[in-house]
């Protein structure tokens, strides 16, 4: 909370905004106009400074990054972990085929380490809300890629700048349940550096860097439920930096990273 030189309060405030009705989206539509269709008819538009948060089931489907299980081959290790563990030797194959190394591999779980960087369990592969059980999605080819596309698009539909966070939830370690994440970022900086700066009793920070693109998609994440059929969100108040910045920036250097 904070006074002008009037003396009037305000608050700071960020919103978020389901953007309801989409259809099904489908390989080759053109997500920015869906989603400028959709809020019209909510009474939405897109103001400068805005963020669209987006799950990245719809920008692989647009981008038809989907498999057919069908057509499939699974190898001999992929046959081997899944008569173990019970699993579907196909998407076994497609999560080893996604991935530049296993990061753990136990109790019928594949925690890997896909070619942008992620860890995540099963590469990020998806077999929820599909058409058919003879498909799922892989995660985007390149995200911050995508999501500099769509804000592209945005910009060429709606004439204002905008920032855009492509998500896709994972688990956590040391943490039960999922959350969303930020996969993919274009018009703002992933990352708040608060080092340097001083906190409210004056003490100078050194470790202090905040995840926001990271909150956001969290935040965003309660209004996009599974069985909701809500994949985009519109999130307004938030004082972001503007920049270039890419999701690898949240990725932890390998040197600094304890557990990998």
């Amino acid at each position: 909370m904070s006074s002008d030189e009037s003396g009037k309060v305000s608050v700071r405030t960020v919103t978020y905004t389901a953007i309801e009705g989409l259809p099904l989206i489908r390989p080759g539509d053109n997500l920015g106009e869906i989603i400028v269709r959709g809020m019209a008819a909510q009474g939405l538009r897109f103001d400068s400074g805005d963020i669209l948060v987006v799950c990245q089931k719809i920008v692989s489907k647009a981008e038809g990054r989907i498999r057919r299980l069908s057509e499939v081959q699974p190898s001999a290790f992929a046959q081997k972990f899944a008569r173990q563990w019970q699993k579907d030797a196909r998407v076994v194959e497609l999560v080893l085929q996604e991935s530049r190394r296993i990061v753990r591999m136990d109790h019928g779980l594949l925690i890997v380490e896909t070619g942008p960087g992620w860890v995540c369990a099963n590469a990020g592969i998806d077999e929820s809300n599909l058409s058919s059980p003879d498909e799922v999605t892989l995660l985007p080819l390149d995200p911050d890629r995508s999501a500099q596309a769509l804000r592209n698009e945005i910009r060429r539909l709606c004439g204002v700048d905008i920032a855009v966070i492509i998500t896709d939830t994972f688990g956590r370690p040391w943490r039960v349940g999922l959350i969303d994440f930020c996969l993919g970022i274009a018009g703002m900086e992933p990352l708040l550096d608060l080092r340097g700066s001083r906190d409210l009793t004056g003490r100078e920070l050194h470790h202090t860097v905040m995840a926001v693109a990271d909150q956001i998609a969290a935040a965003a994440g309660l209004l996009m439920g599974k069985a909701d059929g809500i994949p985009a969100v519109l999130v307004r108040g938030y004082q972001y930096r503007f920049g270039s910045g890419s999701a690898k920036a949240l990725i932890r250097e390998p040197g600094t990273d304890l557990f990998r």
